[in-house]
């Protein structure tokens, strides 16, 4: 659990939350925002599909739902997932986001793993383009379209664009440069705390009605 200094420091505490569950696995990282210089506090659970029946559980052993009032920000990886799991989250930090009058940052999780994935990948460059791809058995391509860009964290996550939203494409499709999307839940929702904190002390508006869930053959339209 997030431990803070004392009791008076309960009060004076502001958090920032992440939530993380486009796999089996769901992640949990929450950093207070007034002690910036402090790691985030990142667990990882193993629900699978049991998700609707532990996800508060989960949330309040690291943070409990006692401090949720001192929530300054939220932000939660909108997928691509599974309907079930990825709906549950968005939807909690939807509803939390409202009623708490705070921000909240929605971001693909192919969008998070992005750093990751070109860390090693020298050939790439500032302002080229480059898709994360996940083949779907049966039904096509996954796939999302990124840049490089040295811009600032007010229009870009980790000097990542996300020009084209993870959407399913045929499998003839012809997606080039392109890499493996590799899911890595607790790293990658740390690495969405840290950026909802950037977000944060830029002063960045996000709004909760824009943030809805990625999923194949979603029913929804995203604006």
């Amino acid at each position: 659990m997030f431990q803070i200094n004392d009791d008076s420091s309960r009060f004076k505490a502001q958090f920032l939350l992440a939530l993380h569950s486009s796999t089996k696995t769901l992640g949990v990282s929450v950093i207070d925002c007034l002690q910036p210089d402090s790691d985030p506090y990142t667990a990882t659970f193993e629900v699978g599909r049991e998700l609707s029946n532990c996800l508060l559980t989960c949330v309040e052993k690291v943070l409990p739902a006692s401090l949720w009032p001192n929530l300054s920000r939220l932000a939660v990886a909108t997928g691509p997932g599974g309907f079930t799991g990825t709906r549950l989250t968005v939807g909690m930090a939807r509803i939390l986001s409202q009623q708490l009058g705070c921000p909240l940052d929605g971001v693909s999780s192919f969008a998070l793993m992005a750093p990751r994935l070109i860390a090693s990948e020298k050939s790439f460059q500032i302002k080229k383009f480059f898709w994360i791809v996940k083949p779907i058995r049966n039904r096509g391509i996954l796939a999302g379209r990124y840049q490089l860009t040295n811009e600032s964290l007010m229009n870009s996550f980790a000097g990542i664009i996300e020009i084209d939203a993870p959407h399913l494409l045929p499998v003839e499709s012809d997606l080039k440069p392109a890499l493996l999307a590799e899911d890595n839940v607790e790293e990658d929702v740390t690495q969405l705390v840290k950026l909802s904190l950037v977000a944060h002390q830029l002063g960045k508006k996000a709004c909760w009605d824009f943030v809805l869930p990625i999923y194949p053959g979603s029913p929804v339209e995203r604006p």
